[in-house]
């Protein structure tokens, strides 16, 4: 056999490899992507409120390396969230545009002396646009698994060189963040106001939630936000700000029943979980609680303050079986007490009675196809049942009623129909299979 034959025959045997080679490569990086999101996931930080532990932790690193941003982020399927933005007003960010999707897709630090000048930024819209990004340092928040959920950066609107030890620096900052991470894993409690940790409320709520729907029970619960919080903290300090916190959760489990669960969610947010209730006495009871918060001025140093608050009230239904829903409905009925001024109760309008499958909370990576797939757009899958599934996209502006919802990962491909849409979100219903 002649040379070019046999280069002929070793090129044709090669071809298939490498398809299966990529293939495969694929396959391995779609697991890896699943197991990180499911590792975020657990975190469960994702579109909390922000907290004076993470704004302090983007200060110093601001301050430290005299940069006039620094971010503590998360990056989910489709965007970089900001859990602290110090210098930067956005609160999120398509990840197709961010740079720090290549420290968490790499695992590794990244810097970049000068955006204009690196092929991979020098087109993005915070380089060209108005944000003027020209110096980037980051590190990737790990968890101890190795499974980078997000990271810590600081960018600079002028080129300049950041040096190794200062990139130690910063992962020294990373590394504290996700020990407070961590730490608030384990934590059944929260330290400044003894509620119920996040976690610990959430746990509580599943296995009451089961409890409940094998009893046949009742179960109501209460989101219950404070207002104008961050103003407080800007007139009297962080001081304040922690005393009215305190005050509040003592205010409230006094008035709760032994057998109620009380947590803190995050920032200015709390919840009540109220086993044997049905929606009638939990509105009873937020007002209650609503009253007295209002009624009791909060004592710090030689001041005081008054804080009211706003509560959202959902129940176990027909329509709500899972803990998950329960909460978000809650959360909704409190986003609407405070639309309509504030200091009020808000319960959850009751939805249809219609029995489908439950959705489960999840977070998973996906892709939204039209326009006979000529059109792509990442997003993140948030809840999912056989039926439907919710979405959420950077931005739902022009995307059809119609089009198809791709989870590689799962090697799940469903036509969807839009039945509800916000700015960020959609719940599709799934039509059926032609046959």
């Amino acid at each position: 056999m002649s040379a070019p034959a046999r280069q002929t025959q070793a090129f044709g045997k090669s071809a298939p490899y490498c398809e299966r080679q990529a293939a495969e490569a694929e396959e391995a990086r779609l697991d890896q992507e699943a197991a990180r999101l499911a590792a975020l996931d657990r975190i469960d930080m994702l579109d909390t409120p922000r907290e004076e532990t993470f704004d302090r932790i983007a200060r110093l690193a601001r301050k430290l390396f005299d940069a006039p941003i620094a971010l503590v982020s998360f990056i989910d399927a489709h965007r970089q969230w900001y859990k602290s933005s110090d210098g930067f007003g956005q609160s999120e960010a398509a990840r197709d545009q961010t740079f720090c999707r290549y420290v968490v897709e790499d695992g590794n630090s990244l810097i970049v002396p000068d955006a204009t000048k690196d092929a991979r930024f020098h087109a993005n819209p915070s380089v060209v646009g108005a944000a003027h990004i020209r110096a980037y340092m980051g590190v990737p928040l790990k968890t101890p698994e190795g499974y980078s959920v997000g990271t810590l950066c600081v960018i600079d609107t002028k080129p300049r060189n950041f040096d190794r030890e200062q990139l130690g620096l910063l992962d020294d900052l990373a590394q504290l963040t996700m020990d407070e991470l961590e730490l608030r894993m384990l934590a059944a409690k929260d330290t400044l106001t003894g509620a119920m940790s996040r976690r610990a409320f959430k746990d509580e709520g599943r296995r009451a939630t089961a409890l409940a729907l094998r009893k046949h029970d009742d179960l109501s619960c209460i989101v219950l936000d404070l207002d104008e919080f961050n103003a407080i903290n800007e007139q009297h300090g962080h001081v304040a700000g922690d005393a009215v916190l305190t005050a509040v959760s003592n205010i409230c489990r006094a008035k709760i029943r032994s057998t109620d669960a009380f947590g803190r969610l995050g920032g200015k947010k709390f919840a009540v979980l109220l086993p044997a209730s049905a929606i009638g006495d939990a509105i009873d009871i937020a007002e209650e609680l609503r009253a007295a918060i209002g009624d009791q001025p909060v004592k710090f140093g030689e001041g005081n303050v008054t804080v009211t608050a706003s509560a959202g009230v959902s129940a176990l239904d027909q329509a709500t079986r899972d803990f998950d829903t329960l909460l978000q409905n809650a959360d909704t009925a409190l986003r609407q007490a405070k639309e309509a001024g504030r200091n009020r109760v808000f319960p959850v309008q009751p939805g249809p009675v219609e029995r489908k499958s439950a959705h489960r909370r999840v977070l998973k990576g996906g892709q939204i196809v039209f326009n006979a797939g000529a059109a792509r757009i990442d997003c993140t899958v948030r809840s999912l049942s056989d039926e439907g599934a919710g979405i959420d996209v950077s931005s739902t502006a022009g995307l059809p009623r119609r089009f198809d919802l791709v989870i590689k990962a799962d090697r799940l491909e469903k036509r969807c129909r839009v039945v509800a849409m916000t700015e960020r979100h959609i719940d599709v219903e799934f039509e059926p299979s032609a046959e």
